[in-house]
């Protein structure tokens, strides 16, 4: 495993994007900072941990709400700088409880909501 994290291109703060997808039905649910310690430990365990840029530590995703990421796979750009999740989502994958982030579209200079919440917040 080390020589795969160790190909991995990860930013000059140590990070890398994930982009999260639904295994399923290849829906994009969201996009967060993985560094490599997350990285190791979401293939190890299969539940998706990231690091918080803000909180400056790692949260494995569902830990309070219970919408936890169960990993299905993982894939890497051809520059290795980029990592693609494919997940089984249980709940609302976004903290506004949507089931995505992308749940807002631009339509005629207007942000649209493009989806139901999962539950109220």
């Amino acid at each position: 495993m080390d020589a795969i994290l160790d190909g991995l291109k990860f930013d000059g703060n140590g990070l890398i994007p994930a982009i999260v997808q639904d295994a399923e039905n290849g829906q994009v649910l969201m996009m967060a900072w993985m560094n490599r310690e997350a990285v190791a430990q979401t293939i190890e365990t299969k539940r998706v941990t990231y690091w918080s840029r803000s909180r400056q530590k790692f949260w494995i995703k569902g830990e309070t709400s219970g919408h936890i990421q169960l990993l299905k796979g993982i894939s890497v750009d051809c520059d290795q700088d980029a990592l693609l999740l494919q997940v089984e989502q249980v709940g609302a994958a976004c903290h506004e409880n949507f089931r995505t982030c992308f749940y807002r579209d631009i339509v005629d200079g207007q942000l649209v909501e493009n989806s139901e919440r999962v539950m109220e917040s």
